[in-house]
């Protein structure tokens, strides 16, 4: 049966934020979920799934801070209480050749899909301070697919997210909340990354803030 907790998914439509939210749909009555919009152009993201039992659709635009703060306020208010943020980064691939950017995509990664992630996590991580407890996840693949030669948009992006979460892990000792990590390396294999993701969440007294989960060939390390 689900379990009475309070759980926000965010991130890019794909299979691995699918695969997640089936996980909350399990664990969770309800849950909310606030996608980045896909803006960019040229850009192959998964086509959206059916809505699963539960779902909360929240609009975010990732590039305003005001909307970071309204998220999480409506979050709060839809499922009482934030337990767990998972933030997923899965960028679609953009085909583009360097003469052919066009700058208004610039401007949209910049915006949606790196500055956004900074806003929301310094407001997350605001309200678990406040409380004293909570768990930040943050989730990112790592090849995938994302080694795509034509694709320097995507990989700019999950390099940049890659490198927040190191850094968030690193800080994350002194936090009354947790930080976890968790990157895989498994293509196709998406349900089970988000049924190993689920399973260091739901693990009883836990003590392993700051922490990085690797799945699949990379091994399972720090």
């Amino acid at each position: 049966m689900p379990m009475t907790r309070g759980i926000i998914i965010a991130g890019n439509e794909s299979a691995l934020l699918g695969a997640i939210e089936t996980e909350a749909a399990r664990r969770a009555e309800q849950y909310t979920l606030a996608l980045i919009p896909d803006r960019l152009s040229g850009s192959t993201a998964t086509p959206s799934a059916a809505a699963l039992p539960g779902r909360i659709a929240l609009d975010w635009n990732p590039g305003s801070p005001i909307s970071a703060r309204t998220l999480v306020i409506a979050a709060e208010n839809r499922i009482e209480h934030i337990d767990e943020a998972i933030l997923v980064c899965d960028p679609p691939l953009i085909h583009h050749t360097a003469s052919d950017l066009r700058l208004s995509d610039v401007e949209m990664l910049v915006n949606d899909q790196i500055k956004g992630w900074f806003f929301l996590v310094k407001e997350l991580t605001a309200i678990f301070k406040k409380r004293g407890e909570g768990t930040l996840a943050l989730v990112y693949p790592e090849g995938s697919g994302k080694d795509d030669t034509s694709d320097f948009l995507g990989p700019a992006a999950l390099a940049v997210f890659r490198s927040f979460t190191h850094s968030l892990l690193t800080t994350a000792a002194g936090e009354p909340y947790l930080t976890l990590g968790f990157t895989g390396s498994e293509s196709g294999d998406e349900a089970g990354f988000a049924a190993f993701i689920t399973k260091q969440l739901e693990e009883p007294g836990r003590r392993n803030n700051g922490k990085l989960y690797k799945y699949g060939k990379l091994g399972i390390f720090r």
